[in-house]
């Protein structure tokens, strides 16, 4: 990694400090976009209805490549045997602790285990749907995913590390390395000491995604999970974690993931996540435009909904053009506080085109926009989604 920061320069690639690029008014996305959308993927909408989304439907976004991982050792058997992790693979804690830690998988195995059910989403989901449109991965509203994480609690290891005074906020390193505007970097991204330390925020460091190890493009064999907070806090492929007694200046945290109105605009962190609601499609879809077809009559709609700054408390859903709304059935687990809350409702369909309208409002009072929040990353677009619908007989 060039820098002490993680902010070094890579030669003739451009400025680390130059700003995303916005798309010009008649510009359609082009082949980088498309090859990122091709790479990453985001969740089939119709795969709302699990409560728990199987791994390989869970959205994914890696911003380089998928680390070479090293080989898996044979795992013991029978149902007290410790599972192993890949030669070699270790996670170091250290920094400004008074016992640095250096740990294998195995090791990290050994430990008392929690699993927490997490709603992870992408900073950048609804990027596609602002004007004009930031240039970047191409997100319509799918990316999202919602999975049981098994492994030790972030607050744990910092514990048995025991932080000294002063310390101030714990930096992440994953193994991925790739350069982004000029900065060459593996990537990393930090949260406040206080925060990462406290249990009560179920921050993870996880090895078991859904019962089993993670998958390769899940952070084989390690990630960070931040429960409540985009994606791009959850670094996959953990290699580091670094008590820092100064706030950490890397790219990912003082470049990338920013709101910003316009370039020269110093803007505000990303982090917690914007109440979202999200509709499983009714009917069947037409190929191309995704249109859903529906027959007269009673139509069950369903779907899920989510707050990082809270349980959602309230869906509303308009089937006339957002000129009334009316309210939804929310089924939350107070158990799994992190987790999306199901919601349900019915609607009488008469033929005609129709365009079916769902929000979401959290226990803070947050809710949805009916305009999107532009800024030139195109972080946090929590428009209301728009569904597209055809009655037919």
């Amino acid at each position: 990694m060039n820098g002490t920061d993680g902010t070094g320069r890579a030669p003739g690639l451009g400025e680390a400090s130059a700003p995303g690029r916005v798309a010009g008014p008649d510009e359609g996305i082009g082949a980088a976009e498309l090859a990122l959308a091709a790479r990453n993927h985001g969740l089939p909408l119709e795969a709302l209805r699990y409560d728990i989304t199987p791994p390989g439907l869970h959205y994914v976004l890696v911003h380089y490549d998928i680390p070479a991982i090293p080989a898996m050792p044979a795992i013991p058997t029978g149902p007290d045997a410790p599972a192993a992790g890949p030669d070699g693979w270790r996670l170091t804690v250290d920094g400004r602790v008074r016992r640095p830690l250096d740990l294998d998988v195995a090791a990290l195995r050994e430990r008392p285990a929690v699993t927490h059910r997490v709603t992870l989403e992408c900073a950048g989901n609804g990027r596609a749907r602002l004007s004009p449109r930031p240039v970047s991965q191409p997100w319509i509203v799918e990316a999202v995913g919602t999975a049981d994480w098994t492994g030790v609690p972030l607050a744990a290891l910092l514990a048995e590390a025991a932080p000294v005074d002063g310390a101030v906020e714990a930096v992440f390193t994953g193994a991925d390395h790739g350069v982004e505007r000029g900065t060459e970097q593996d990537y990393r991204r930090s949260l406040p000491l206080p925060f990462a330390a406290d249990p009560a925020r179920g921050v993870l460091v996880a090895y078991a995604m859904n019962g089993a190890p993670l998958p390769p493009q899940h952070g084989q064999p390690l990630r960070l999970v931040v429960p409540g907070w985009y994606g791009m806090a959850s670094v996959k492929w953990l290699t580091g974690i670094t008590v820092t007694d100064t706030p950490f200046t890397g790219f990912q945290q003082a470049v990338a993931y920013r709101y910003r109105q316009s370039p020269d605009d110093p803007g505000t962190p990303v982090d917690v996540i914007a109440p979202r609601a999200l509709m499983i499609p009714p009917g069947f879809p037409d190929f191309m435009s995704r249109t859903r077809v529906v027959r007269p009559g009673p139509v069950p709609l369903a779907g899920r909904a989510w707050s990082g700054h809270g349980p959602v408390t309230r869906v509303e859903l308009s089937t006339d053009g957002e000129r009334s709304w009316t309210d939804a059935e929310v089924t939350a687990d107070p158990g799994r506080p992190w987790a999306w809350a199901a919601w349900r409702t019915a609607w009488t369909a008469t033929p005609g085109p129709y365009l079916l309208t769902v929000r979401a409002t959290d226990a803070t009072g947050r809710s949805q926009p009916l305009t999107a929040p532009w800024n030139r990353g195109g972080f946090g677009n929590n428009l209301v989604q728009r569904v597209e619908v055809l009655c037919v007989t």
